[in-house]
């Protein structure tokens, strides 16, 4: 109780601070949608079903970056100017960047942070095992990655403007969206490559746990079969 208790304090306190003067109120609040969600249903689950401190962690760092982001707006972070102050030169000239690519790395983090997450979930909810343990939870940030570019999207059209700009974030860049779902996707699969290497090193069954997995459980096909039998039974 004490950790997620300290983080998500810490959490408030931070979001607070970054929500007192945000470079854009209207698009602060946007991006604070999913958030506010998110807390609700981690704050409500906690008594039924605690996560692991490694969850918390995980989710408590994707959200300060995330609040970092709401707070200047993903295009404008000005993490330039950061690095220049403590280096001499910006990061964008040293790497040769032309564009704010702050966006970028949180998406990349979505994927690395809250893959593992996503598969305690399936782990402890669904009873996933072997494959479908990793498999699954990509998935989840794959198309959770697609459901919010088309958020993106749709807010943009709904509010246009310099608000509906300043969500959607492209920054002028006609595939921005298909890169963002890729590093989330990347992301992922680096994390939960990470975790199945880990579970490979300390479970001795995890082969056999992932060659059961694989297995046909039911040999007869479903569709109208599946249906014929089913009136049978009736």
């Amino acid at each position: 109780m004490r950790l997620p208790l300290t983080l998500l304090v810490i959490f408030l306190v931070y979001a607070i601070l970054l929500g007192i003067a945000p470079l854009h109120r209207d698009d602060w609040l946007l991006e604070n949608v999913l958030t506010v969600v998110g807390l609700i249903v981690l704050v409500t689950t906690y008594r039924r079903m605690p996560l692991s401190k490694v969850s918390y962690v995980l989710i408590f760092a994707f959200l300060l970056m995330h609040e970092l982001g709401s707070h200047y707006t993903y295009a404008e972070v000005p993490y330039d100017q950061w690095f220049e102050s403590l280096t001499g030169a910006t990061l964008s000239s040293r790497l040769g960047l032309e564009r704010n690519h702050y966006d970028r790395l949180v998406h990349f983090a979505y994927g690395l942070l809250l893959a593992y997450p996503f598969r305690e979930l399936f782990v402890r909810v669904a009873n996933t095992r072997g494959f479908w343990g990793y498999f699954l939870p990509l998935n989840v940030i794959m198309s959770s990655s697609m459901l919010y570019e088309l958020v993106e999207w749709a807010a943009a059209e709904v509010f246009g403007g310099d608000l509906g700009q300043a969500y959607l974030g492209t920054q002028g860049d006609i595939w921005d969206a298909h890169k963002d779902m890729l590093l989330a996707s990347v992301g992922a699969l680096l994390a939960l490559l990470i975790s199945a290497a880990i579970h490979r090193k300390y479970d001795r069954d995890f082969q056999k746990e992932w060659a059961e997995s694989l297995r046909i459980k039911e040999p007869r096909p479903l569709g109208e079969e599946a249906l014929e039998r089913l009136k049978a039974k009736s």
